[in-house]
């Protein structure tokens, strides 16, 4: 899937090689001057992890408490497991590594539809009536949906839409979760037709 993003990015061959190098890439993505899309490029070649809510317990701020909780937001890449995730923290940790006691709250690894259906299909056209030239690709995405429990239950399950090309995508991206989390109006009319025409398609009325 990485090699695959890389490919759609349109970049000169040296850099495309170097997004490929594990070796190299970190450096690559710390110079990169489009810090959202450097953000978004790091969240989907590294397991990453998100201290977000720290509880002390008490509600004074002159006494010290003798525990601190710490939840941890963990995004895994693709085949990694619990065990991996482990590991990583145990490094990060260092020499507290003993002295923490580690709870796994939800256990929900990556994963991934096939594209060869035919909801993927109805997207393509679906797309290409505002966008003649695009080509669907699948790509990893750093966010968290329910799409793991519907491809549990057997169903396929895609996360897609239209964004309104006068924006730029780490633009875009900056703004889930974010302050000022907002769409612009261009982009969700883009993207209500795009399911409305999907949902014409897979219903066979043969408007495409």
């Amino acid at each position: 899937l990485w090699r695959t993003r890389v490919e759609t990015l349109g970049l000169p061959a040296e850099m495309a090689a170097v997004l490929l190098d594990e070796q190299q890439i970190d450096a690559a993505l710390d110079v990169l001057p489009n810090r959202p899309a450097a953000a978004h490029l790091h969240a989907c070649t590294h397991t990453t992890f998100s201290p977000n809510l720290v509880d002390g317990g008490l509600m004074k701020t002159n006494t010290v408490p003798d525990h601190v909780v710490v939840e941890v937001d963990v995004r895994t890449l693709p085949g990694e497991t619990a065990d991996d995730v482990a590991v990583h923290l145990r490094l990060a940790l260092g020499d507290l590594a003993d002295h923490v006691e580690v709870e796994v709250l939800m256990n929900d690894p990556a994963s991934i539809s096939q594209t060869d259906t035919p909801l993927w299909d109805a997207l393509q056209r679906a797309v290409s009536n505002p966008f003649p030239t695009a080509r669907l690709t699948p790509q990893l995405v750093a966010g968290f949906t329910d799409s793991r429990i519907y491809r549990e239950l057997g169903a396929v399950s895609y996360g897609a839409g239209l964004f309104s090309p006068s924006l730029e995508a780490g633009e875009f991206g900056s703004r889930f979760h974010g302050n000022n989390e907002r769409i612009d109006v261009e982009s969700l009319a883009l993207t209500t037709r795009l399911w409305d025409q999907v949902a014409r398609d897979m219903l066979g009325d043969g408007q495409h």
